[in-house]
């Protein structure tokens, strides 16, 4: 008998790593923007010589796709960010059906949750904030202010709208790649050590 699909659910599938090729469901709901395949295979090949053993934070997670591609890769532990209660509740399940042991999943407002106090500071952060709401700036503020990335050789991957400019950052923040679709451009970025 054919397994009817749900007419409100899409996919995601990891690119390389131990879950290589893995079909997972996602909601497909407004606003939900899985950074495409394309998008995360570029990302990986720029950080391939570095994911192993970071300790990674997905914020604004949404259906998990960058913190899943890490896991995947190798990375020692991503702690997922997300507010929308479905998107947790499907997450949770992709997170479980891989058996991924070394993942958090918080249901949050990722801009009141970085506004703690930080107990350790992340090697790399995911921020792909919702379109259109102008968190871009203020949640990059915040995650410099309470010190959620390490100062030393840490990485960011920013992605925003094509046409936004990107936000401000330290001065010891280099963009290190960057690339542009047709509506979407996501940028890396790597700390070179303390601001000057």
């Amino acid at each position: 008998m054919a397994v009817r699909r749900n007419p409100s659910q899409g996919q995601i599938r990891i690119i390389g790593g131990d879950f290589r090729g893995r079909k997972l469901p996602v909601r497909s709901a407004e606003g939900l923007r899985p950074t495409s395949d394309r998008m995360r295979e570029t990302l990986f090949n720029w950080l391939q010589f570095d994911i192993a053993g970071m300790t990674c934070l997905d914020v604004f997670a949404g259906t998990g796709a960058l913190g899943l591609e890490a896991l995947s890769r190798g990375a020692s532990r991503v702690d997922f960010l997300e507010l929308d209660a479905d998107n947790v509740k499907q997450l949770q399940q992709n997170i479980q059906t891989l058996n991924i042991n070394h993942a958090t999943l918080t249901q949050t407002d990722s801009l009141q949750w970085l506004q703690q106090a930080c107990t350790q500071p992340y090697d790399l952060i995911f921020l792909d904030p919702p379109f259109g709401k102008g968190l871009m700036q203020p949640v990059l503020d915040t995650i410099f202010q309470q010190k959620w990335i390490q100062n030393n050789q840490a990485w960011l991957y920013l992605e925003q709208e094509k046409s936004l400019n990107w936000p401000l950052l330290p001065s010891n923040w280099q963009l290190y790649r960057e690339k542009t679709t047709s509506q979407v451009k996501m940028s890396l970025w790597h700390s070179s050590g303390n601001p000057v």
